[in-house]
């Protein structure tokens, strides 16, 4: 009977368990994974030991025992040891995990998972919990060089921070490392619940990486974190209307890929047994968050693209209306059922997510284009890998980092950036099971053929030609409008944009009208609100067309408006220079009227 009890006493003892073993993407991802798992066991986690970035040891840090690494030679030797008390070492709980960088990947394995202590009910109670700041230790030396003892230290620190919980033991430490040369903040840091258990805590510790460059540089999303790319080769995003950098677009390396795409690997079953209804509560959050900032959306499209903000709202605009579809998508995911359907045969059907799939997006629509894809994938249940234009990737990051907020789960998005040698390691990749892509025909005639190859699913949007026929009843102002407005919008660099106009009867009614019109747009910075026409993305894009203007010319084409040497309106003659790539090329020839930068392509 009393063994009975005493086992029963020993269940009721809760048992503190070490975090369950497992791969990550980075050193910060299997820190964060023991943080948070420490939180919910009851106690605190720090990190004990580094080496190269390689190894990375962590213990729990529970009291303050500890234990001198030094024998001592005689007594004196011993004596003065324990009063400087320097090499020593937390002992007091034999807990730890070790993580190791296998190749790509962090492996985290558990040395020994015994705890000696009991858990905290609230872990803030540890003093570890709250340790103090670099400004703290800076303050710390000053006050101590100033003559002011460990309490009158603690004192005023905690006039300036009341929530301090610290010691005056741990102003005793501080001052014994700062007596020894020690001003590493890292040394007074440990996992604090408050930013270990935080999503995304990178934003919450401190300024990202790719922050502070200048330019800045665009990051990669991986796992759900937005991480610096190791790469040294970048490509400038530039102003087309002030020709001044942006940012810079860094070529992902092949381990970054490939910590993506394991990222999203590891994500697609969670996600896919996520219940519809919160894949959909997430999208109208995200619809939400979008509309919140679309302003400055449309602003990073104008400063990329080029375009007029009139159009970059409505790229956005075009694009929200894709994410609204998702938000209803559970009800066309409905499978089918017919009972009997041959006899004592039943037939069904269902729809199942395919996996991890990728998206490779031109320039044209750098916020519409990422919303087609990535929205309705992945409130179907898939995992993604976005591939934005180098030329305009700013609005795929931001809808990225709106797509977090909202609740996207880690590594359900992740977006890697390149050009020619990244779309090929997309369309090779056997975790990916299915491409989109939209842009030039070349390009997508090669995606098509290498991914299919691979036995992926491939959809591919390319070689459009849009053409428009005017009858001789039709209305003139109405179709004039018509015509500017799907002939002129994004500068003509669009595929949607109308190409060739055919006019049934004859030209002669509506030359001298449609002249009028081109004559009539103002071309200026899209920044200004009263823009018509914006610069196209780059010089070399304006070089091509002027070429093929004057190809034009040369095989007999009629040039009733030459827009190759159009200068922007006096009021921003400051922009206004041989760099500058605004440009409205247009002529007519032949009955057809050809606006359209891209129209000249074949």
């Amino acid at each position: 009977m009393m063994n009975i009890e005493c086992s029963s006493e020993l269940n009721e003892q809760p048992q503190m368990l070490p975090p369950p073993p497992g791969t990550f993407i980075d050193r910060e991802e299997l820190i964060q994974h023991v943080g948070e798992f420490a939180v919910s066991q009851g106690y605190v986690v720090t990190i004990k030991q580094s080496k190269r970035d390689k190894v990375v040891v962590l213990g729990c840090d529970r009291g303050g025992v500890y234990r001198n690494r030094r024998k001592p030679i005689d007594e004196s030797a011993a004596e003065c040891i324990r009063r400087r008390r320097t090499g020593s070492r937390l002992t007091n709980c034999p807990f730890e995990v070790v993580g190791k960088k296998d190749d790509v990947l962090w492996v985290l394995t558990v040395k020994n998972g015994t705890h000696n202590h009991e858990p905290l009910k609230d872990i803030a109670e540890h003093p570890s919990a709250r340790r103090f700041s670099e400004k703290e230790v800076l303050l710390i030396k000053e006050m101590t060089e100033a003559g002011l003892k460990p309490r009158q230290i603690l004192k005023r620190l905690r006039q300036s921070n009341p929530d301090l919980l610290s010691t005056p033991k741990h102003v005793y430490n501080v001052k014994a490392k700062l007596r020894q040369g020690n001003m590493s903040v890292r040394n007074y840091k440990s996992l604090k619940p408050q930013k270990s258990a935080v999503r995304n805590n990178y934003l919450s510790v401190m300024e990202p990486s790719w922050r502070q460059h200048n330019p800045p540089r665009v990051p990669n999303l991986i796992g759900g974190r937005f991480v610096d790319s190791q790469s040294f080769a970048s490509i400038d995003v530039i102003n087309p209307a002030t020709q001044e950098v942006v940012s810079q677009v860094p070529l992902t390396t092949n381990e970054e890929f490939r910590a993506a795409v394991f990222a999203a690997k590891r994500a697609f079953p969670s996600w896919r047994n996520t219940p519809s209804t919160i894949r959909q509560r997430i999208m109208f959050k995200f619809q939400e968050l979008i509309r919140r900032d679309i302003d400055k959306l449309a602003m990073n499209i104008t400063n990329e693209h080029g375009k007029a903000l009139k159009d970059a709202y409505d790229d956005v605009l075009c694009g929200l209306e894709v994410v609204e579809h998702a938000c209803g998508l559970a009800n066309l995911q409905i499978g089918e059922f017919v009972s009997n359907i041959s006899n004592g045969v039943d037939s069904y059907s269902i729809r199942e997510p395919l996996g991890v799939c990728a998206g490779i997006c031109p320039f044209e629509f750098p916020a519409m284009i990422p919303l087609w894809m990535f929205s309705t994938a992945v409130t179907c249940g898939n995992t993604f890998i976005l591939k934005p234009s180098e030329k305009d990737p700013g609005a795929a990051v931001m809808l990225a980092e709106l797509a977090v907020e909202a609740g996207l789960p880690n590594g359900v998005l992740n977006i890697v950036h390149g050009s020619n040698e990244i779309i090929s390691t997309i369309c090779d990749d056997d975790d990916i099971k299915a491409v989109s892509f939209v842009g030039p025909s070349t390009a997508g005639s090669y995606v098509y053929s290498r991914a299919s190859a691979k036995g992926k699913r491939v959809q591919c949007n390319f070689g459009a030609k849009n053409h428009a026929v005017v009858m001789p009843d039709a209305s003139m102002d109405t179709t004039l409008n018509a015509l500017v407005t799907a002939g002129f919008g994004g500068a003509g660099q669009k595929r949607m944009s109308l190409s060739t106009v055919v006019f049934v009867g004859g030209l002669t009614p509506w030359e001298d009208k449609l002249v009028e019109r081109a004559k009539a747009l103002r071309v200026q910075p899209g920044t200004e609100p009263d823009t018509d026409i914006g610069p196209v993305i780059s010089k070399q894009a304006k070089e091509l067309i002027c070429r093929l203007i004057q190809s034009s010319v040369d095989s007999g084409a009629k040039l009733v408006v030459d827009g190759r040497n159009i200068l922007p309106t006096q009021a921003e003659a400051a922009f206004s220079s041989a760099t500058n790539p605004l440009s409205l090329p247009h002529f007519l020839h032949e009955g057809k009227f050809n606006y359209s930068p891209h129209s000249f392509t074949t």
